[in-house]
């Protein structure tokens, strides 16, 4: 089962984190993975050492946000073959609130996490008409339905990935493009580590394990839970299973009191 043997899917942000998680656990399955990402250096690492045990995987440098680039990479890959996959997982946070958030990082945001997501979908969705259907991964957050303090812009922009996720799910059903999202709560990934180091020195363990305890279930998750629902849902087992928002949140969004 959850078998990708002969499919080739794009991740982007694929080099650090969950997307790193998406890419492996892809990988493992028999996909052909492309990696996307910004720190085009990073990419090729994290490919090269997917590739140690055997697995299809590519790297390339692009910056989401940029469409002269989305569309000359994502064309070079489909003139190499069929796309069957797209996970939009490339993003950036941010923390303050209205007040707090400037014109730059506003714009910053709305670049990467909103226009980074229409560009990656406006490049692939004519190859997998093309093919004859497909599957797109989106990466929101609890943060796109809940009402979360100090995240003004991140909220906004996650809000968006979700609400394109229904579109695009409405607009292709008769190309056969499913299209799915998921929401995580907090993930425990480098850039939480960093967040930590940076904003609570000499304090990290102690934040970490407050910042763990918002989720219900006493934990963060670990970016390879997020890449196991990802394989399920880009899979031929979700076949049935389109224009959904997937929660992995520990309880967070049900069982917060």
């Amino acid at each position: 089962m959850f078998s990708l043997n002969n499919k080739t899917a794009l991740i982007t942000g694929g080099a650090s984190g969950i997307g790193l998680a998406i890419a492996k656990t892809f990988a493992q399955a028999g996909a052909h993975v492309h990696i996307l990402d910004l720190n085009g250096e990073q990419a090729e690492q994290a490919a090269s050492d997917i590739r140690k045990d055997g697995a299809m995987v590519t790297s390339h440098a692009v910056d989401v946000s940029n469409q002269t680039q989305v569309m000359d990479v994502i064309g070079q890959i489909a003139g190499q073959g069929p796309i069957h996959i797209l996970v939009n997982n490339a993003g950036v946070s941010h923390i303050g609130n209205v007040e707090t958030t400037s014109e730059a990082d506003f714009d910053r945001i709305f670049r990467i996490n909103v226009k980074g997501v229409y560009n990656c979908l406006f490049a692939t969705i004519p190859h997998l008409k093309v093919n004859g259907g497909g599957v797109i991964l989106n990466m929101a957050s609890v943060a796109a339905t809940l009402g979360l303090t100090d995240r003004f812009a991140y909220s906004m922009s996650k809000g968006a990935v979700l609400t394109m996720t229904l579109s695009v799910a409405k607009d292709y059903l008769k190309d056969k493009i499913r299209c799915n999202c998921i929401s995580p709560a907090r993930v425990h990934t480098p850039f939480v580590d960093g967040f930590l180091a940076k904003s609570y020195p000499g304090q990290e363990a102690e934040m970490f394990e407050k910042l763990s305890k918002t989720q219900p279930i006493g934990r963060m998750a670990q970016p390879q839970e997020v890449g196991a629902l990802a394989l399920y849902l880009c899979s031929d087992e979700a076949g049935f299973v389109t224009g959904c928002d997937y929660p992995l949140d520990g309880g967070f969004t049900r069982l917060n009191t």
